[in-house]
């Protein structure tokens, strides 16, 4: 891989100056296409956890292991040194090798015969999927001045929401018309295609060109001394660990829910692929992007706007969780599912925006690394896990909804993630102030 220093800037000079040019945007589409299929890969294990559970007889506590502790083991701890290698050489590169890694892995997974071959392959799914996520935040970073992150952040992780929809819309129906393997094999097809064609899309920008010259610094940052520096300093540390237990809610409820709404509610495989993808897709989407344009909005009086945000928009979810739970049928659990599902995102744009603006240019990569195995190992590999284990432990007593008391347990993540959130607003407020004074 060639220096990313040899790289000439790819961004316009007018972006400097706060204007963005149009090779921005498409290496933000291109990069958002990449993301979509990265949590599309990811999502069909849940998406199609009735029909996969009917062939190979894998239990809710298999199922939660294979979208939880097994998945989340590879993805963070190898996110660490994929970001470390990306922050040393070209990032795009990087992503495009991680893509087709984790493709043909999804690939794999339709092809398994029993629960150990689903479990290496989804294990390599979390290994390619490592080097997707942080490479792509410091390019957009590069590509965006300041003051123009959040919101392009927020549309590069709407490729979650849209990642969920079209895995639910286009996975339903394909598994519905045929089988769910081929599912698997075709989109995971189309990944490979995709890291081929992302080289030649997405040109390596400068790394710090649009920052303040006085924060970018002249040498590359050392692995263990960005991790120092990300562990000690508190506002890092909380953003990661609100993040990290908000996701326990995130991923426990996504990777249950479709079997939740099939086994409990009486949805079909038909109906998931309509009317649950649309409420995924258009409420995971329109709270990341109103999440987004909120923090450029509310971030330039204040940094606090970081924390309360997402700590309001989670108190705001909870009543809206728990009468989706308790809904009688699968179309009144759906509108409200809509609530959670808007509300339940805020947290990601503004974490992401928080970490990249609060690091220097040459740890962006490694530090978006860090903020994501500390959120995604705390929230999937715990989340799903706990549910699972909970829907086998009340099967024997409540064999009719096990499901919905396992989700029922998440609800006191949302309490613990608010107060997180709101201890992160209170050191936000005593940094700002320290920042004044000091002028």
């Amino acid at each position: 891989m060639s220096q990313t220093d040899a790289i000439a800037p790819a961004v316009p000079h007018s972006a400097g100056t706060g204007g963005v040019g149009s090779r921005a945007w498409v290496a933000l589409g291109a990069l958002w296409f990449i993301y979509v299929l990265n949590f599309l890969d990811r999502q069909l294990l849940s998406i199609l956890a009735k029909p996969i559970q009917d062939t190979l007889h894998i239990t809710d506590s298999q199922l939660g292991l294979l979208g939880g502790l097994y998945f989340a083991f590879f993805y963070c701890f190898i996110a660490i040194p994929v970001g470390w290698l990306a922050d040393r050489t070209n990032r795009v590169a990087v992503l495009a090798i991680a893509c087709g890694i984790w493709s043909a892995a999804t690939m794999a997974c339709g092809l398994s015969r029993n629960f150990g071959q689903l479990a290496v392959s989804r294990m390599t799914v979390g290994f390619g999927e490592a080097g997707g996520v942080p490479p792509s935040y410091a390019i957009i970073t590069d590509y965006f001045p300041p003051g123009r992150r959040g919101m392009a952040l927020g549309i590069y992780n709407l490729g979650p929401p849209i990642g969920a929809a079209l895995g639910i819309a286009f996975g339903a129906s394909i598994a519905a018309a045929f089988s769910w393997r081929l599912a698997f094999v075709v989109i995971g097809a189309v990944g490979l295609v995709a890291a081929a064609a992302v080289m030649f899309v997405v040109k390596e920008p400068k790394r710090g060109g649009l920052d303040p010259a006085n924060a970018v610094g002249a040498e590359k940052a050392s692995f263990w001394g960005t991790v120092r520096m990300f562990f000690s300093r508190p506002s890092l540390v909380l953003a990661s660990a609100g993040s990290g237990v908000t996701q326990i809610i995130t991923y426990g409820l996504g990777n249950f829910a479709t079997l939740f709404l099939m086994r409990e509610k009486g949805m079909t495989l038909q109906d998931v692929a309509l009317w649950y993808a649309l409420v995924v897709g258009i409420g995971m989407s329109g709270g990341i992007f109103v999440s987004g344009w909120l923090i450029d909005r509310f971030t330039r009086r204040s940094k606090q706007a970081y924390a309360v945000l997402p700590a309001l928009s989670l108190a705001l979810a909870i009543p809206f969780y728990l009468a989706f739970v308790w809904a009688p049928t699968w179309p009144l659990a759906l509108a409200f599912l809509i609530g959670p599902t808007f509300l339940n995102y805020f947290y990601l744009s503004s974490s992401v925006a928080l970490v990249q603006a609060e690091v220097r240019p040459d740890q962006r990569v490694m530090s978006g690394a860090l903020l994501l195995l500390v959120m995604n190992f705390v929230g999937m590999g715990v989340g799903p896990t706990i549910v699972g284990y909970a829907s086998d432990f009340f099967r024997a007593a409540h064999p009719e909804n096990s499901l919905q008391i396992a989700l029922y347990a998440l609800t006191p993540f949302y309490l613990a993630a608010i107060a997180l959130f709101l201890w992160l607003a209170k050191v936000l407020g005593r940094d700002t102030s320290r920042a004044g004074g000091a002028q």
